[in-house]
């Protein structure tokens, strides 16, 4: 062999030593780069494991939750059930806070990705209540409706399109309590285990999560400013536009605002696309009849929830939920809508509730009067009254009074529940031909449960001293 060859054969020896232990030192390196790196995690983990706000929500964890969980353990069933699935949705939350302190504020599509866990429980919850009604419909519905409470850990500022922390869990719990307060009324005398369920269910929100928030996370949660970015996975390309569709057709594409979702499953699953709501369906300015050119009433999209009924040959009015000229609301023919929600309202104007079934209207605010009338099977809750809010033609209505109210009509009306706060407890309440009145008030002991009282339907006139005196007939219950 050559001396050249020689030459060039110990130089690729050289060459391939040289390689192979830059090969090694980068393997080294890399090494030590993924152990640091993994070191840092579990170190940052620790850290935010042992914050204050993580340890107090531990506590509120084990004070609350574990509370209702003992409760439904001794009911057990569907209820124990739901009760797991709030628990679960509670762990969920507590593994999001320790990850918003690890991780950079997303963008919204980021956030949606981010809380789809909690959103999940969320709609575990919502199923249970869906389908042939259950004999504890009530326990199933006050868990899901209490569960977009968690919802504030979604709220990102004042013009994120929700309330701020603590005013959100309140109310997210005052659209639940309607559900819990017909499982004290129901079990009061019949089950001490439904009982102390519900009460605990109630003290879980309030005052349990509201003073965590407002301990804690008063303006909202707080997100890393060095801490990894979150963001949403990579999306498959979108499909072509859909070709143009009546605005009310089932088949069109409307806007998120106006599709009819339920609690915190909407917030979440429409985050990608709008700021954050609470879940409550609200009157938009364009949807007041005050600024349409047409002066049309607005078909609300809550039409679309009304389920097949058996032909009749009478037509169904369309539905409407508006307010008239800026001063009259308007509710009428809304079947099956559960969400909604007037907010917006002053004590000049008046609300109207007309031919709806099997709905939830929720006013906020004080109004001038309220009058529901031909109505069946409806939930009204509101603030504050200046004058009255009658009861007219209904039949199986339940109308809970969270303020004042100086004055109470019911008229031809049959199953009324009357609902009273501790400030509504002066309220003239006034009835012609009506049956099944039942009014429920605090009670004057510390837990302020609700006792029912059934006022009188048959009545005796007796001619004494020249008129006729008219007293309420008093069964013996023999």
């Amino acid at each position: 062999m050559s001396s050249n060859s020689r030459e060039r054969n110990s130089t690729t020896v050289m060459e391939d030593k040289l390689i192979q232990r830059l090969e090694a030192a980068v393997a080294r390196l890399e090494s030590l780069s993924i152990g640091s790196q993994s070191r840092e995690l579990e170190v940052d983990t620790t850290a935010a494991s042992t914050d204050p706000s993580i340890i107090a929500f531990d506590e509120f964890l084990t004070e609350y939750v574990g509370k209702v969980t003992a409760a439904a353990a001794k009911i057990g069933g569907q209820v124990q059930d739901v009760t797991n699935v709030l628990s679960d949705a509670f762990t969920v939350q507590k593994e999001l806070l320790i990850k918003i302190k690890q991780t950079k504020k997303p963008d919204m599509a980021g956030l949606g990705e981010f809380l789809k866990p909690l959103n999940e429980n969320l709609m575990k919850a919502i199923s249970m209540t869906e389908g042939r009604r259950s004999d504890f419909f009530n326990h199933l519905k006050a868990v899901a409706e209490s569960l977009t409470a968690l919802a504030w850990i979604a709220y990102a500022g004042k013009d994120c399109g929700m309330s701020m922390p603590i005013a959100h869990v309140e109310e997210s719990w005052q659209a639940a309590e309607f559900y819990n307060n017909k499982v004290l009324v129901e079990y009061r005398n019949k089950d001490s285990n439904h009982v102390e369920w519900a009460r605990a269910l109630k003290e879980l929100y309030v005052p349990g999560l509201r003073n965590y928030v407002k301990s804690h996370y008063p303006l909202g949660p707080v997100w890393s400013a060095t801490g990894s970015a979150a963001s949403a996975p990579p999306k498959a390309p979108a499909p072509p536009p859909p070709p143009p569709a009546s605005l009310f057709s089932p088949d069109s594409s409307q806007p998120s605002s106006s599709r009819p979702k339920e609690g915190m499953a909407a917030v979440f699953q429409e985050i990608s696309s709008k700021p954050v709501t609470a879940g409550l369906r609200k009157v938009t300015d364009d949807m007041k009849t005050k600024n349409r050119a047409d002066r049309a009433g607005f078909v609300s999209a809550g039409e679309k929830e009304v389920r097949p009924s058996v032909p009749t040959v009478s037509k169904v009015a369309p539905p409407k939920f508006e307010l008239q000229v800026g001063r009259k609301w308007v509710v009428e023919n809304q079947i099956g809508n559960k969400n909604l929600l007037i907010d917006k309202c002053d004590s000049k104007q008046t609300v109207y509730i007309f031919g709806c079934k099997d709905s939830v209207i929720q006013i906020k605010g004080k109004v001038n009067n309220i009058t529901v009338d031909k109505c069946t099977k409806v939930g009204v809750v509101f603030t504050d009254v200046v004058a009255a809010c009658e009861i007219v033609n209904c039949n199986s209505v339940e109308v809970q009074c969270q303020g004042t109210a100086p004055t109470i009509s019911v008229d031809n009306s049959a199953g009324c529940q009357l609902y009273l706060s501790k400030d509504s407890l002066e309220a003239s309440i006034t009835t012609a031909k009506s049956s099944e009145i039942n009014v429920l008030v605090p009670a004057s002991g510390p837990d302020n449960d609700l006792v029912e009282h059934a006022l009188p339907q048959q009545y005796i006139h007796s001619y004494k001293n020249g008129q006729f005196v008219t007293t309420p007939v008093s069964h013996s219950g023999g």
